[in-house]
């Protein structure tokens, strides 16, 4: 109609063009945003690394502290981080050089030569102290403050006050707690340096000062196994132990670990083998190398946390079916302090493959007594095969069950242990 006003066309243009740029700006913006978030993160992660690999604290950041947490450095509060899976110390991102400054990790041997076995000072750290402690001077709860307070010694766990900290206890001589008959002593490892430089190998007599009931427990994990919880065992035991004493056997293999019952009393170390039955298997392999070597008097005494899948081993020998975190660490030490020592019976296997007029070398194995020959062996070696090819991909309890059952299925389906009575032949 004639009366009807029609929008200028540079008024229609205008409005094109705001409409463009809110587009523009809307699908641009949060790219933006996320690309300089993972920058910044890529930063602070390669700061991390960087910091990491130069600290003598075993340094591991998270996202997010199981419990409220405060800087030892700066006194915030504080949701992300890193803390020392040795000495339990927690810091803010932008204070790990200050820490790494101003605060020392256990010493897994002391500077000072001359100090005395039984003259181990308390290593306090201020802050953070676990739940559900006790003062040990009043005797009431720690860390109920919403704020940095309170220490915690490393070495024997204990708990005090601030107010309670005093000279006297400040300065107090540390007898390394409930644990100490389990603990190799900074200054027992400095004693045993001096002593093999003057060519000297009567550790027993060292190791009388420490008591007859000292039996020093080693930390074997697998970080694999299971629902690869055996990273943050690690750390929870170098928290309670010696440093010196836990080890990741993906890193440092059994024979090689081992070598530190040479440097104990003879007939007095103890091992705690943290994964599944493999993981035993093959620490067990590393105590018969031992054996050859002529080591015989420092063979230790094994105990098993079950972390592997099946376990069965483990709970011949009566350490369950599995661990899953139901019960503490600390409990966990206090089972091996309280064990009894029951035999396995261990053979030597030779498998000759039958014809070829003997010209093929028979292979020998070792053997645990509690074996099977069959569908089940058959599974759990497809299991492993599979899991040694694709670690990552095994990280569930559950999952690894599933994958379990599928092989334990597909290998009855199949039958390939079928008539394998006529195919084995077994000689004594």
């Amino acid at each position: 109609m004639e009366g009807e006003k029609r929008p200028a066309p540079s008024e229609g243009l205008f409005a094109d063009g705001h409409l463009v740029l809110w587009t523009l700006c809307s699908v641009l913006l949060p790219v933006f945003i996320t690309f300089w978030c993972s920058l910044q993160r890529s930063r602070r992660q390669l700061h991390r690394r960087d910091i990491f690999r130069k600290s003598k604290h075993g340094w591991r950041d998270t996202d997010l502290f199981s419990q409220p947490t405060y800087c030892c450095v700066c006194a915030q509060h504080i949701l992300q981080g890193a803390f020392c899976d040795c000495c339990g110390l927690c810091v803010d991102e932008g204070c790990l050089k200050n820490a790494d400054r101003r605060f020392q990790c256990k010493e897994i041997m002391l500077k000072n030569e001359g100090r005395a076995l039984d003259a181990m000072p308390h290593h306090w750290i201020r802050g953070n102290v676990p739940l559900c402690s006790y003062c040990v001077v009043c005797k009431q709860q720690c860390g109920t403050q919403p704020k940095l307070c309170d220490y915690r010694c490393i070495w024997c766990q204990k708990t005090v006050h601030d107010e309670c900290m005093k000279n006297s206890l400040r300065n107090e001589e540390c007898d390394f707690g409930e644990f100490k008959n389990l603990i190799i002593p900074p200054s027992y490892l400095t004693s045993i340096n001096q002593m093999r430089k003057d060519k000297k190998t009567d550790y027993a007599l060292l190791a009388s000062k420490l008591g007859k009931q000292w039996a020093p427990l080693i930390i074997l994990a697998n970080s694999r196994s299971g629902t690869n919880m055996g990273e943050g065992l690690l750390g929870e035991f170098r928290i309670l132990l010696n440093p010196v004493q836990v080890f990741d056997v993906t890193k440092t293999p059994p024979i090689k670990a081992l070598q530190l019952c040479t440097l104990l009393p003879c007939y007095s170390a103890r091992v705690l083998v943290c994964g599944g039955d493999g993981t035993v298997g093959w620490v067990l392999d590393a105590i018969d190398e031992m054996k050859i070597k002529g080591q015989e008097e420092y063979i230790p005494q094994v105990a098993v946390l079950p972390l592997g899948t099946g376990n069965d081993l483990s709970n011949t020998l009566g350490w369950g079916t599995g661990y899953a975190g139901e019960i503490p660490v600390a409990q966990v030490l206090r089972n091996v302090m309280e064990a009894d020592g029951i035999k396995l019976d261990r053979w030597k296997v030779q498998v000759t493959n039958k014809g070829y007029y003997h010209l093929r070398k028979p292979k020998e194995f070792t053997m645990n007594n509690y074996f099977s020959v069959g569908p089940d062996a058959l599974m759990a070696l497809n299991f492993h095969a599979h899991r040694e090819k694709a670690p990552s991909l095994f990280s569930s309890r559950i999952l690894n069950k599933a994958v379990y059952l599928f092989y334990g299925t597909k290998d009855c389906l199949v039958q390939e242990c079928k008539d394998l009575n006529k195919k084995v032949e077994v000689s004594f």
